[in-house]
């Protein structure tokens, strides 16, 4: 029988200790004797967060129809368990066998967003294995991440062996299958394994690569330490989602998770591009799955989890050519059985409207509208592709049918913002409220309320904005200051309700974003001082931080509010991911005159990225 790493005493004491035990619904058992790689499979942050993340569960998926992988998960340790592994000196543990991380051949750490960085420390240190690459053995594990923020792994490229650049369905079994071979030939060393390993499209060993800089700073160069180490890595892309694993056996969390329901990814990429939006740029192009296969996934789905609401993955869903169709057939298939229907990144029209009214409490739900700028000038400079009208016209839809909350999310300091720009944002809310008073008394769902959420906008890599400076705190918090006091002046401002984001925090994500690799020795500092999810305001020390960057001799006003010129060399450009730097460039001159450039189905852009043989690029070719 398997043993727990916890006992009775220490779950007694700590805040949900369902989160430690592992044994859920579809999760996986296998003999570690009988596999020649364990894999521990790491999201750093909270059980209940990392458990809705779909990434970490196709990746599961897929190592584990390996006969020869075994692939288990980790989670950040909440910060009352934290202190008590730390005490007792009880070594961080994976949920399936409760073994031993330090006891793995791979440690996999998924990297989602820039604030959970400390707690990739957490999870080593914990874990009893050397924090930095470079004091690792080859009897630790290879430490690799890949997701998002790996777009510039810089930042935290001293604390990993390799990072994965793309999409993991492609090199994962490359990499495996050479890890096997070296293990079997008894000719394993860490060094040999990360020469070859880095061969391998899509993998990146920063400890193989020297940074070189001016004396202002900036960066001279990045080079291979050796000439058969590649000088650029690629983006590894999945063209054909139909062929990629999926787990039409997810995973069903003890404890309720913040997206508590099976996810149907419908596609990848976005032919929108805003020039804020890093997803909408790396995922490129746009690629579909097909309907058939959303059909039996969400059967499968249902009937293997017992969940009672479906959710549809995408970056704008709307965007689905074979919407209408997979939207008719979830609610014959599923509202009959008790099974509510999610429908995120829908634009507000009528198509969506009717939708929603089938599968919504109309009466209960808000609507999210996300014009990111309040004026239609600022909407052009990011190429929001949305103008006045449509939200006026979305919202009197939705008004008319029934709604009366609405949701708007902006954001603040995008590059050549002003007061004017600023003022537009509760102004527009106060049209929308106007529209909604326009309706005959009689015919309306009670009062209206519009709730204004407003960011700040960070710079991030591979985006037209990625060389657009930021703001101190204090500039920040005064841009908010301006909107929430014009939101006062509106007519009808009992109906309009205002929150903006934390502003330290924005600053530090924006220095984690664009950062080189001497931002890893501040990360450690502020990891030595107590810091961990930081993402989470109750925990957020901004103190320890500004402290942390002192100690490592950075300067923050380098690295977060000066405007990078196009021709610097940027701590990324070593990486290929499809799209030429000629086109940020032209549409970082393109937003300073406001200028809209069409979406990937209205006219090519010229991006680079059919230069990938598929997706919307060669849409309606044979």
């Amino acid at each position: 029988m398997r043993e727990l790493a916890l006992n009775d005493d220490i779950l007694m004491k700590i805040d949900k200790p369902a989160r430690y035990i592992g044994n859920e619904l579809n999760s996986v058992k296998k003999d570690p004797a009988s596999v020649d790689i364990r894999f521990a499979m790491c999201f750093p942050d909270v059980y209940e967060i990392g458990m809705s993340h779909l990434g970490i569960q196709i990746l599961y998926e897929m190592f584990n129809r390996r006969e020869d992988v075994y692939c288990e998960r980790v989670y950040s340790p909440w910060p009352d368990l934290h202190q008590i592994m730390k005490e007792q000196k009880i070594p961080l543990f994976a949920l399936e066998t409760q073994d031993p991380i330090a006891d793995f051949d791979f440690v996999g750490i998924t990297l989602q967003y820039e604030m959970c960085y400390t707690n990739i420390l957490q999870i080593l240190d914990l874990g009893q294995i050397p924090i930095f690459q470079k004091d690792r053995s080859d009897s630790d594990p290879l430490i690799i991440c890949g997701g998002p923020c790996t777009y510039n792994p810089e930042p935290v490229a001293d604390f990993f062996d390799l990072v994965y650049l793309g999409e993991g369905e492609i090199s994962y079994d490359a990499l495996f299958d050479l890890y096997i071979e070296m293990k079997r030939n008894k000719t394993y060393t860490r060094e040999g394994f990360l020469r070859r390993a880095c061969k391998i499209p899509g993998i990146y060993a920063p400890s193989l690569y020297e940074v070189r800089y001016h004396e202002d700073g900036t960066i001279a160069g990045m080079e291979p330490k050796y000439e058969d180490v590649p000088r650029t890595v690629t983006r590894q892309v999945l063209m054909d989602l139909d062929e990629g694993a999926y787990p039409t056996k997810p995973l069903v969390p003890f404890v309720r998770a913040t997206q508590d329901r099976v996810v149907l990814e419908i596609q990848r990429g976005c032919i929108r591009g805003c020039r804020f939006c890093q997803a909408g740029m790396i995922y490129r192009p746009n690629r579909e799955k097909s309907l058939e296969v959303l059909k039996r996934y969400a059967r499968e789905m249902l009937e293997t989890t017992g969940q009672e609401e479906i959710s549809l993955s995408s970056l704008s869903s709307s965007d689905y050519s074979k919407l209408p169709e997979l939207i008719n057939f979830l609610i014959d298939e599923c509202c009959g059985e008790g099974v509510n229907i999610s429908l995120p990144s829908l634009r507000i029209d009528a198509f969506s409207l009717d939708v929603m009214s089938k599968v919504q409490d109309v009466r209960k739900s808000s609507l999210t509208f996300a014009p990111e700028a309040g004026s239609q000038r600022l909407r052009d400079v990011i190429n929001k592709g949305l103008t006045r009208e449509d939200i006026l016209q979305g919202a009197g839809m939705a008004f008319e049918g029934g709604w009366n909350k609405v949701k708007l999310y902006f954001m603040l300091g995008l590059p050549t913002e002003t007061e004017e720009d600023m003022r537009a944002i509760p102004e527009l809310a106060n049209e929308i409220a106007v529209r909604y008073y326009e309706i005959p008394k009689e015919q309306r769902n009670g009062k209206c309320q519009v709730s204004i959420s407003t960011s700040f906008f960070v710079p991030k890599p591979f985006t037209p904005f990625q060389w657009a400076p930021m703001y101190p705190k204090e500039e920040y918090l005064r841009r908010a200051k301006i909107v929430n006091d014009t939101m006062k002046e509106q007519l009808n401002r009992k109906s309009l309700r205002y929150h903006w984001h934390e502003a330290d925090v924005t600053v530090l994500e924006g220095i984690f974003a664009r950062g080189d690799r001497r931002i890893s020795q501040a990360i450690y500092y502020a990891y030595e001082s107590g810091c961990i999810f930081d993402a989470w305001g109750d925990f957020f020390d901004a103190g320890k931080w500004d402290a942390a960057f002192e100690k490592a001799g950075l300067d923050v006003a380098f690295y977060a509010y000066r405007e990078r010129n196009v021709d610097e060399v940027l701590p990324w450009d070593f990486i290929d991911v499809g799209i030429r730097k000629d086109f940020f460039v032209r549409e970082w001159k393109r937003a300073m005159e406001g200028v809209v450039t069409p979406n990937c189905r209205m006219m090519c852009s010229g991006c680079g990225c059919r230069s990938l043989g598929g997706g919307v690029c060669y849409e309606g070719q044979n």
